[in-house]
């Protein structure tokens, strides 16, 4: 697994760094006098530079979080708060697309045992592949809700009533193109695309599911993922609630906030 993963960094920084060196070589050359192809090859240029410190960017946060995967995190994160500045960082990237950015949550919902940077992170990575990915002029939608974490699969101390933990469940729907059963088994894995020419096209560095599994992992929690060919994708991560009690008497009816 190592050397895969070596081999594949080693891939995905090659390429770029060739056509810069390519680029250079021909500014210093053929085109020194070429102010249009200056432009030109200066634009590309940048695009690939921006790919390689995304990527380095992705390795260095993927290693800082398996080092301490095995220490789950102690403090407590207000998941709602975390969202709205999310989709706030958002909005103008979806807007470019004509997506909606649309939050579903009840009322009183409870804190999630988590680390802060890092939950901000999962929900960026979520809702980001979300915009990219989801047809123009459509939604992208955010729901968030309580879980009983037997019924999802996640082992923890039964509540009362012998109900498992009680989770916070962050669900990123988009109405994609969807993704075929037999590719969703593999999409966290370290540099997995489905359509690899098209995510490096949007920027994608193939390690963004990665980290979010790793650090769900962090958080004893869950990641699944939905998909219907035509239809769209869905994403949800079951984080632990950080208290029992907390969430007891919350309502039923979502409260929904358009971005």
């Amino acid at each position: 697994m190592r050397a895969d993963f070596i081999a594949n960094a080693s891939h995905e920084l090659r390429t770029p760094l060739s056509s810069l060196l390519g680029f250079i070589e021909t500014l210093r050359g053929p085109a020194r006098e070429d102010l249009e192809a200056h432009e030109r090859f200066l634009s590309i240029m940048q695009d690939q530079a921006s790919r390689m410190a995304r990527l380095v960017n992705d390795l260095l946060s993927l290693s800082r979080i398996e080092l301490d995967e095995h220490m789950p995190p102690a403090g407590k994160v207000d998941v709602l708060d975390r969202l709205d500045g999310v989709m706030a960082a958002l909005e103008l990237k979806a807007a470019s697309r004509r997506i909606r950015l649309t939050l579903e949550a009840p009322d009183g919902l409870p804190a999630v045992v988590g680390d802060e940077d890092q939950l901000t992170q999962v929900f960026q990575n979520l809702v980001s592949n979300a915009i990219k990915y989801t047809r123009e002029n459509t939604d992208v939608t955010v729901a968030v809700s309580l879980a009983d974490g037997v019924a999802v699969g996640v082992s923890g101390p039964a509540g009362r009533g012998g109900r498992g933990m009680q989770m916070v469940a962050v669900a990123v729907r988009d109405q994609g193109e969807g993704i075929a059963r037999t590719h969703l088994p593999r999409l966290t894995e370290r540099f997995y695309r489905v359509d690899a020419a098209r995510s490096r096209a949007m920027g994608g560095t193939g390690l963004g599911l990665a980290i979010v599994k790793h650090i769900v992992n962090r958080h004893r929690g869950r990641l699944t993922i939905e998909s219907a060919v035509g239809v769209g994708s869905t994403f949800t991560v079951y984080l632990p609630a950080a208290s029992e009690e907390s969430g007891e008497g919350r309502a039923a009816e979502p409260a929904r906030r358009q971005a």
